[in-house]
């Protein structure tokens, strides 16, 4: 099934200047050729998910090209909306009060329209059945079972699209004998090894910075949604797919789970920033913060040596070889961070420069986003947002040679599209919507 699609424009100019900030690199714009370019262009979403993992994966959909309709509380929207500071304050123009759109919020919820809907009155569920008719994918992050009263589970929404492509998020499945449980991404990372194997050394377990086994799981649902949208492209049948935080996080464990399955053993716990088979392989203290160094061979710890200026450690017998390195591990490490200690990381960074050497400075989120590299590969762009003005967000990672995604449109505002999904998909008339928003079932 294919849908012809077209794209709000925004009016803003492509240049604009925020007081005491340089004009900001040239604002991609939304256009129908725009769209038309991208890989998912004519694929309509509906997005009934919330928080993380579900948001990021329709989200990766709509900077493909998919137009995704995301579905929200009429009152409170989603739930990252209150998940601050912080947060993009409101423009005086706006007429908007609070404290703004929340940084959470805005990170995975742009190239998408807002249609704020109420599930408790029969009218809002009429709608969702009617969008669902007219959408090739749906993805959902309840637990199982939630909306099947609502007529909305994929046995039923199946019957009256059989070419829809419906995905199930949740923390533990639709089948197994946690499938009943509610799991955020911190619990799944405990009980899912994750935990186990990551902090210090010597340290308790401890949370990645980032929900990490989220943002995965997104990553996967979107790779099975595409691959179900073209074997539909074979076959002509829709399908469910069933995709939990526990197994995303368990394969992604990679060969740390291998190694248990083939020795039999436990894992080796957690390393830092280390590797437990190869030394040196982590980070150091240098006079003014932190550098990680990888001699993940002979002949690269050969060129580190070098650059330490103890080119004799090379063919000492305690470190001639990688095995040799890692039984004396903690000698090793503690030689070379009194040598790291004594010059600034930007100074190492000078020295390494060029060598063969694998390594990198350790850089906060901040010194990450102004990092040269990251600006020369435009991966941050400066936006114009409807209520909140000029503000800047990640961009879509992934360059194409022929069809680039880009942030075409901003995070919407809660309901900002209610209007134009409803008359243009399903053909509501403006009085209709009005009386809805009125009774409170839509906003």
């Amino acid at each position: 099934m294919s849908f012809q699609r077209s794209l709000r424009l925004f009016s803003q100019p492509a240049r604009f200047q925020i007081p005491g900030r340089a004009v900001c690199q040239k604002r991609w714009l939304a256009t129908e050729v725009d769209a038309s370019k991208l890989p998912l262009a004519g694929v309509r979403v509906l997005d009934m998910t919330r928080v993380l993992a579900g948001p990021y994966c329709t989200q990766i959909l709509g900077d493909l090209g998919a137009e995704v309709i995301k579905i929200e509380h009429p009152t409170r929207g989603d739930d990252t909306r209150a998940w601050g500071p912080p947060y993009a304050s409101y423009t005086e123009q706006s007429g908007q009060q609070g404290p703004g759109e929340a940084a959470y919020f805005l990170a995975v919820n742009r190239n998408k329209k807002s249609i704020g809907l109420s599930f408790q009155d029969k009218a809002g569920v009429d709608i969702l059945h009617k969008l669902a008719k007219q959408c090739d994918v749906l993805v959902e992050n309840y637990l199982p079972g939630a909306l099947k009263k609502y007529g909305m589970d994929y046995e039923s929404v199946s019957k009256v699209n059989p070419n829809i492509i419906y995905a199930s998020i949740t923390g533990y499945g639709q089948t197994g004998p946690h499938s009943k449980r509610a799991g955020y991404d911190v619990m799944v990372e405990a009980e899912m090894g994750l935990m186990h194997i990551t902090g210090h050394r010597d340290g308790p377990p401890a949370k990645v910075g980032v929900a990490v086994t989220d943002l995965t799981t997104g990553l996967y649902t979107s790779n099975s949604v595409m691959a179900a949208l073209i074997a539909r492209g074979r076959t002509g049948k829709g399908q469910h797919i069933d995709v939990a935080l526990a197994d995303c996080q368990i394969a992604t464990l990679a060969n740390i789970a291998s190694s248990c399955l083939i020795s039999g053993k436990p894992d080796s716990g957690r390393w830092g920033t280390a590797h437990p088979s190869i030394v040196p392989y982590k980070g150091f203290k240098t006079k003014d913060g932190d550098i990680l160094l990888g001699g993940g061979n002979d002949r690269l710890f050969g060129v580190l040596c070098e650059k330490l200026g103890k080119p004799e450690w090379a063919q000492d017998a305690r470190f001639k070889t990688n095995p040799d390195r890692v039984k004396r591990r903690d000698e090793l490490e503690d030689l070379i961070e009194n040598i790291t200690k004594t010059k600034t990381t930007q100074q190492w960074l000078d020295i390494l420069e060029g060598s063969g050497m694998p390594y990198a400075p350790i850089n906060d989120v901040k010194q990450t986003l102004e990092h040269e590299h990251t600006q020369a590969r435009g991966m941050v762009t400066e936006i114009f947002h409807p209520t909140c003005g000029p503000m800047k967000l990640v961009s879509p990672p992934v360059k194409f040679s022929h069809s680039q995604p880009r942030i075409r449109t901003p995070p919407p505002t809660l309901g900002q599209h209610t209007d134009e999904l409803l008359t243009g998909i399903l053909g509501m008339e403006p009085n209709e919507v009005e009386a809805l928003k009125n009774q409170g079932v839509i906003s």
